[in-house]
């Protein structure tokens, strides 16, 4: 196997542990409140990548402390708000809306660069839209309040990804990352405090959850993606992303019972067509680039 094929291999691995995240989520809501799941996941995260990138933090600009606590903040918002959402919504619910995100991130550049979307992005965006609402729209024609937060939560982790690919052109990758964990970490222990019992996992099902968010969901998927994206390309990693929604579907039926209906399969196709359309497009454009530049060697 080359480096590449390597690299998306273990980029389907992540994928993956971010799809059982979801499972995890939901076992720990049985014993433990929200920002305190959010402050153990963040704090174990942390001092695991702290502890491995220790060198590459010593020496941290003002810069890349700033950066660190905006996207810190987006992050522990987006962990937070998909916490509150299983609450009312399944997880394989909040794996397919939360994919929104790769949709929304072409969407906000438009508007951002006052340019209409491309007509993939376009089909992209009726195709998610559809699947949403044969996902969320129950027999009342009302909204679940999860699925509401949730999409909350999408826009919010759009907004994350773009500011990442600009504030990471100027400071160290690796320190201002494992910071933004830090700092997640803080926000969740600050609220722990002021709403909530700080309390450590009390079932086997609890630890399972808190070890497998921090360890594995946060700390090794970081690693793993900082390693993995210097060997691959972003559409190879943006089409590996979409199977996360199907991976949280997958082990919310193995795990915790979840059905998967035919509601669930037919929105989660839609979004994962709108999801696929979004990502092709980048990958011709970058296609293109190449063989214009090949074409001047």
């Amino acid at each position: 196997m080359s480096l590449q094929q390597k690299a998306n291999v273990l980029m389907v691995i992540v994928t993956m542990f971010w799809g059982l995240s979801y499972t995890f989520m939901m076992m720990g809501l049985e014993a433990l409140q929200t920002y305190n799941i959010v402050a153990l996941r963040c704090t174990i995260a942390f001092i695991i990548a702290g502890l491995i990138f220790y060198k590459k933090m010593k020496n941290v600009s003002s810069k890349t402390l700033v950066y660190a606590t905006i996207q810190g903040f987006l992050l522990f918002t987006v962990f937070a708000l998909s916490l509150f959402a299983l609450e009312t919504t399944t997880a394989s619910n909040a794996g397919f809306i939360l994919s929104l995100t790769v949709v929304l991130v072409p969407i906000f550049t438009s508007i951002m660069e006052r340019s209409l979307p491309s007509r993939a992005v376009s089909i992209a965006i009726v195709c998610t839209m559809i699947g949403v609402m044969i996902l969320t729209i129950k027999d009342s024609f009302a909204f679940q309040v999860g699925d509401i937060l949730v999409a909350i939560a999408a826009i919010c982790y759009a907004i994350y990804l773009i500011l990442n690919s600009r504030f990471t052109k100027s400071v160290d990758s690796i320190a201002y990352g494992v910071y933004q964990i830090g700092f997640a970490a803080l926000f969740g222990i600050i609220l722990t405090w002021l709403f909530e019992t700080p309390a450590l996992p009390s079932t086997s099902n609890s630890w399972i959850a808190i070890l497998g968010l921090g360890v594995v969901c946060t700390a090794f998927c970081f690693i793993a993606q900082s390693v993995v994206q210097q060997y691959t390309s972003p559409t190879h990693t943006g089409l590996i992303f979409s199977l996360e929604p199907i991976f949280a579907a997958l082990f919310a039926s193995l795990f915790i019972g979840e059905l998967i209906t035919g509601q669930l399969l037919i929105g989660g196709a839609f979004i994962l067509i709108g999801n696929l359309v979004a990502q092709f497009e980048q990958f011709f454009i970058s296609r293109k680039v190449s063989q214009t530049q090949n074409k001047f060697i």
